[in-house]
């Protein structure tokens, strides 16, 4: 429920008192002369699915457009109308859960706290995730995301961008970007700490840590976190709903990846620091898009995004907004092409060792991971000397000193790649009592 009042030109009371008689409206008007020449103050309480309708009925109703508009919750109502106004607003065919532009932008803005503690937290979140990553936890990873206050600023963008309210956009995005920037220089610096103090195992090898590989290899599932992260965010903030669940999502696509950059850096591993940024990347842009999206589609557009409006179709007034728009989409095209390109040669790499490990004589041996090195090479496919590492469990005891070789040639004439190829083998020893019976 919510309550509206707003103050009109006392030449526009009639009008507005028609469209409220016309929705069936419990309403109190009153003179208010702090003006100068004199308005009036009209309260009203509707359901919160109707305040959207009603709002923009009054705006065409007035010739001057409202200059004074507060929308407040309110409990419970108790008036004649209202009644029929709930059945038809919030249980009826005009049922609909969103909210008023005014209330989506001033919520979107609200969900940022100030920049010592937006920015403190983010840092505090890289480190816990860099910490996750290296102890190899993934209960301390989650937990990075828990704190981490990433969801205000990409809300903030994203209704930037479809209300055309450029200091949202730019705010968003500035907010965004310098918090990941610090998130990595923090992630950057713990890794380098741990490492010149030696409080981790000098032999650790960072690129066979889960939950890093999971991030430096980015996927199809990797993107599609991004893109539902923006949507779901998108659609609490346009229904009412508590977004802080789906704050955690967006921090899962942007925290741990933004760490393990760090980790990359500091450990001095390019294709660790270069997958999991690309990652990073991918996820802003996913995220942005698919939130503003979203929220076009539920029907938040320009305050004058109207035919008649003087100016709704001229294109300087949202040039800003659209060279952003593009800006983005272009960058999740580019870092999706090169994804893409990655995705289809870590399948032509998995197919390969599967069909090597299919013939007879390797009858003994079961594939149990392959792991490709990220890398880019011009202008967008995987590079031409990574590294490829498989895994294959085998019977205690027996070699396979040409595996390696036959691994190679055939990845070599299936993807026309010559990367390092590395077999890991697990021992492996079956006892079936049926059998030795």
């Amino acid at each position: 429920m919510r309550l509206v009042r707003t103050l009109v030109p006392r030449e526009d009371a009639d009008e507005v008192r028609a469209v409220l008689d016309e929705y069936a409206i419990d309403y109190v008007a009153v003179g208010e002369t702090t003006r100068g020449e004199g308005a009036v103050l009209v309260e009203f309480p509707v359901p919160t699915q109707a305040v959207e309708s009603i709002l923009s009925e009054l705006r065409e109703a007035t010739r001057t457009g409202e200059s004074y508009t507060v929308v407040t919750s309110a409990e419970s109502a108790f008036a004649e109308n209202i009644d029929e106004m709930e059945s038809r607003f919030v249980t009826g065919t005009e049922e609909d859960d969103s909210i008023p532009t005014e209330e989506v932008r001033a919520t979107a803005l609200d969900m940022t706290p100030s920049p010592l503690t937006y920015y403190s937290m983010t840092t505090l979140s890289a480190l816990v995730a860099t910490a996750g990553l290296l102890l190899d936890s993934p209960a301390v990873v989650v937990g990075s995301m828990v704190i981490a206050p990433l969801i205000g600023s990409a809300l903030t963008a994203s209704v930037g961008t479809v209300l055309n309210e450029r200091h949202m956009l730019w705010d968003g995005l500035r907010t965004q970007l310098l918090g990941l920037a610090l998130a990595i220089a923090a992630a950057t610096a713990f890794s380098f700490a741990l490492k010149s103090a030696s409080f981790l195992p000098p032999a650790l090898d960072v690129t066979t840590t889960r939950q890093i590989a999971n991030r430096i290899s980015p996927g199809l599932l990797s993107i599609v976190v991004g893109i539902c992260a923006g949507a779901a965010g998108a659609f609490g903030l346009a229904t009412g709903v508590s977004v802080a669940l789906v704050g955690v999502m967006v921090a899962a696509a942007l925290v741990p990846a933004a760490a393990a950059v760090g980790v990359g850096i500091a450990w001095g591993v390019p294709a660790v620091a270069l997958g999991a940024f690309l990652l990073v990347v991918l996820n802003v842009a996913a995220i942005h898009l698919s939130g503003a999206s979203v929220l076009w589609y539920l029907g938040y557009h320009p305050d004058r995004w109207t035919a008649g409006s003087d100016d709704a179709g001229s294109p300087m007034r949202y040039a800003s907004v659209a060279v952003v728009a593009v800006a983005l989409l272009a960058v999740f095209v580019v870092a999706g092409s090169i994804i893409g390109s990655h995705i289809v040669y870590d399948r032509q790499v998995n197919d390969a060792a599967g069909e090597v490990l299919a013939e007879q004589r390797y009858d003994a041996l079961e594939l149990v991971s392959v792991r490709t090195e990220f890398g880019v090479r011009a202008p967008l496919s995987p590079a031409e000397n990574g590294e490829v590492t498989v895994v294959v469990a085998r019977p205690a005891d027996a070699a396979y000193p040409d595996l390696d070789r036959a691994l190679s040639r055939r990845i070599a004439s299936s993807t026309d790649r010559t990367p390092v190829v590395t077999v890991e083998f697990v021992d492996r020893q079956t006892y079936a009592p049926d059998d030795a019976e």
